[in-house]
């Protein structure tokens, strides 16, 4: 049995937990690869629908070294937030993206990203296209496979120069990476690049996604607030 994770600060718990929720609302079946070391630990989750790969890091007290594959919601019963302190439950067989991660490191920043605040907004307006063009579909259209073609069409769309998809920036939005609040324009956000893959960083989590089709994610831990 793995032994109990602890958090570094409280918070960093609590933080995990409304990730893990977020994954959960859109898979109540979801699988979370666990590894940790050096003090930090990465949770990577796939939210489906999206196609990308999410991360969420926490400062633990522990430095022992763990790579495993866990139920979501397992993991999210065994946070004690209170106590800052997690039980890692029984390893699952993961799904196929648990196991193809892109390279730790050779991360590059990418230029021409918008702050946080331009990323809501082409969110916002992609929500609108998207409900807009829904409401014009005559009868005959109105089904779920052309629905979805419309979804794909927008969010297949790229960020300017940057070649990031927009589903990528609603991943963020969706899983909590780019809240909403007062100092949402000088909330610090980045592009990185590396090989095939682009990596949105926020401090309060990651959303990669590989540009020539999905493959996994095993990007190099790095501490977000909680």
């Amino acid at each position: 049995m793995t032994a109990p994770l602890h958090f570094a600060d409280p918070r960093e718990a609590a933080g995990l937990a409304a990730f893990l929720a977020r994954l959960i609302h859109y898979d109540r079946a979801a699988a979370v690869r666990l590894q940790a070391g050096n003090g930090v630990l990465a949770v990577f989750g796939r939210p489906p629908s999206f196609e990308v790969l999410a991360v969420r890091t926490a400062g633990l007290m522990d430095d022992e070294p763990l790579d495993v594959t866990v139920s979501a919601g397992e993991l999210l019963d065994g946070i004690e937030e209170t106590v800052g302190k997690a039980i890692v439950p029984a390893p699952v067989t993961g799904p196929p993206w648990t196991g193809l991660l892109p390279p730790r490191g050779g991360w590059q920043e990418v230029a021409g990203l918008p702050d946080a605040a331009g990323l809501r907004s082409a969110v916002a307006a992609a929500v609108a296209e998207f409900r807009a063009r829904d409401e014009a579909l005559p009868d005959e259209l109105r089904t779920r496979a052309e629905r979805e073609r419309i979804g794909r069409e927008i969010w297949s769309r790229t960020l300017g120069t940057t070649g990031l998809p927009l589903r990528a920036v609603h991943a963020a939005q969706s899983l909590g990476f780019l809240p909403a609040h007062e100092s949402l324009r000088r909330l610090p956000v980045v592009l990185l690049r590396a090989g095939a893959w682009l990596r949105l960083r926020t401090p309060f989590g990651s959303v990669a996604v590989r540009t020539n089709g999905l493959g996994g994610l095993s990007v190099t831990p790095v501490r977000h607030k909680a």
